[in-house]
């Protein structure tokens, strides 16, 4: 079966290399960060982040959803925690205070300081754009979201599923492991015994897709009844649809450094989905969460070790790990020749 070079071990450990990523991976695409029913009236914010950089969304006074790095102009501080409604956002330190629209309203003693430049002060505005109840934000997208989404399709509409609940997780990986495993079930035989008792995993059985900027698996249930959906969006989005009845958990992984992340899943289910098949999707869920993370580090001690130059995938089993290391290696042009 043929084979495909990896990308260099080192990549997955280096922290020039990481700060590439921040800034010519990251920067540069959309980021999910919270449900649209957080910021749905006027007056409502909503603080989040988008790979590791602080980001305020908001609905100001006259309705327009906006976002904004959600960080001071003065010195730097994070202005808003949580979510809510207010008039206004002020920063605990010195409260320097913005309108929804993120405009500096008031800056304390500033009459007293000549040259003072309120209007030149706001905050800084970053793109925001919905996806049905998702909300999407980015620093310098060089994609809109649409372009970003068009390939990606649901069995069903995600606006008709209630929220339930987040997760959060951290993992001892490089984010590119934590992405490159969710991208491939050639492991599930082996490493979800729980998952493939309920999935079909055989290679004649599990279909693989990429298309534009979303890469595709589906799983087939083994009761016949509906299968599994996992989708993955660049750079590092997860959306996946379990088997059973409706329901979809969405959320990112983003590097911590470079031989740490963290995610989170949003859970959205029927509102009169059964409380039993609730807990069992639920204990299901966290045994494969739990499975994953000893695997990616194990992956990382693996790699980490500066012996060996690259690995190898299989040309048809992990083709989607094959177009996600090769997104990452022309993101970092002339690092891609690797």
């Amino acid at each position: 079966m043929p084979v495909v070079r990896t990308l260099p071990w080192s990549w997955y450990a280096d922290a020039d290399v990481l700060h590439l990523e921040r800034q010519l991976v990251f920067r540069r695409t959309w980021h999910y960060v919270g449900r649209a029913a957080e910021v749905a009236v006027a007056g409502s914010f909503l603080a989040c982040g988008a790979a590791g950089v602080p980001v305020v969304v908001t609905r100001d006074r006259d309705g327009v959803l906006r976002a904004f790095l959600n960080v001071c102009r003065h010195r730097g501080s994070v202005v808003a925690e949580g979510s809510g409604r207010r008039a206004t956002l002020q920063c605990p330190y010195h409260a320097w205070t913005y309108g929804l629209d993120g405009s500096l309203l008031n800056a304390p003693r500033a009459e007293r300081e000549g040259g003072f430049g309120g209007e030149a002060l706001s905050l800084v505005p970053l793109a925001v754009d919905t996806w049905g109840p998702f909300v999407f934000a980015a620093i310098e997208p060089d994609h809109s979201l649409a372009e970003t989404l068009g390939a990606l399709r649901l069995p069903f509409d995600p606006a008709s599923l209630v929220f339930r609940t987040r997760l959060e997780y951290e993992l001892d990986s490089n984010w590119k492991i934590a992405c490159e495993n969710y991208l491939e079930c050639y492991h599930c035989a082996v490493a979800h015994p729980s998952f493939s008792e309920r999935v079909d995993v055989s290679p004649d059985a599990y279909r693989l897709e990429a298309k534009g900027r979303v890469a595709s698996q589906y799983g087939p249930a083994r009761d016949a009844g509906a299968g599994g959906e996992f989708h993955f969006v660049w750079p590092s989005l997860k959306v996946n649809v379990f088997p059973g009845p409706s329901n979809l958990s969405i959320g990112p992984v983003w590097p911590v450094d470079a031989e740490r992340s963290a995610g989170f899943l949003d859970y959205f289910f029927a509102e009169d989905v059964d409380e039993d098949w609730l807990r069992d999707f639920f204990e299901l869920d966290g045994a494969v969460g739990r499975e994953d993370a000893a695997l990616v580090a194990r992956v990382q001690r693996g790699v980490r070790s500066g012996v060996l130059e690259h690995g190898h995938l299989l040309d048809e089993s992990e083709q989607l790990v094959a177009w996600f290391q090769e997104r990452v290696a022309e993101a970092l042009t002339p690092r891609g020749e690797a």
